[in-house]
């Protein structure tokens, strides 16, 4: 499992999650979403403009507006 810090807490998210995490936000990338992370031209054009470096960027800041839900067996809200 992966440690990542969070602003508030620090959670673990497997492989997975953040391969999901950020190839959804990669996709909102794609179709016009606002950057969540002040980027500069220059940043910009390091990165190559890339939707899916941009959301790594903005996993490893904590700003990601994804969230997992893991379901449990015999969870009473489900």
């Amino acid at each position: 499992m992966v440690k990542v810090a969070k602003a508030k807490s620090e959670e673990e998210y497997t492989k997975y999650e953040i391969s999901r995490m950020i190839g959804s936000r990669a996709l909102q990338l794609a179709m016009g979403a606002p950057f969540l992370i002040k980027l500069t031209k220059k940043d910009l054009e390091k990165l190559g403009y890339n939707p899916i470096e941009i959301a790594k960027l903005e996993f490893k800041e904590g700003v990601l507006p994804i969230t997992i839900k893991r379901p449990m067996p015999f969870d009473e809200e489900n």
